[in-house]
């Protein structure tokens, strides 16, 4: 009797040319692991796409001086291209821009406040206004 498999490849930033380190490390495993079950006989969802939210986004279309939408555009599109050449395709392959991921992300937000999984909470945190974001703290034990 076959299975359902739904295999989810993590979403890299589309602000740049997609590296090996995505492709190693999410995208071919995912691949592999959809091939396997395929040829096991099962049916397979494999889902992913490209984050076109974010600082990092954003950060390219500035040193580029194009628009968001253009740059994640550009290498969502280039992703798509690598991935057509080197034969990993994927049942869903889309951005975080599109109507359906939208509906799906707050449906699930939705879910979970609803179920009381989400709240509202304070906790204390610890804070260095000195320190830069290319610093880490130093080590403290836990007691």
């Amino acid at each position: 009797m076959s299975e359902n498999i739904l295999i989810c490849v993590a979403w890299p930033y589309a602000n740049a040319e997609i590296h090996v380190g995505n492709l190693t490390g999410s995208h071919l495993p995912g691949d592999i692991a959809a091939r396997y079950h395929r040829l096991k006989g099962n049916k397979v969802l494999m889902i992913t796409g490209t984050d076109s939210h974010g600082t990092p986004v954003t950060m390219s279309a500035d040193k580029l001086g194009k628009p968001v939408e253009e740059v994640y555009k550009s290498y969502h599109e280039g992703f798509i291209d690598l991935f057509k050449q080197i034969g990993i395709s994927y049942d869903l392959y889309t951005t975080t821009h599109s109507e359906n991921h939208f509906k799906v992300s707050q449906s699930i937000f939705l879910a979970l406040q609803q179920n009381g999984f989400l709240f509202k909470k304070t906790e204390p945190q610890w804070f260095s206004p000195g320190l830069n974001r290319f610093q880490s703290l130093p080590a403290r034990p836990l007691h």
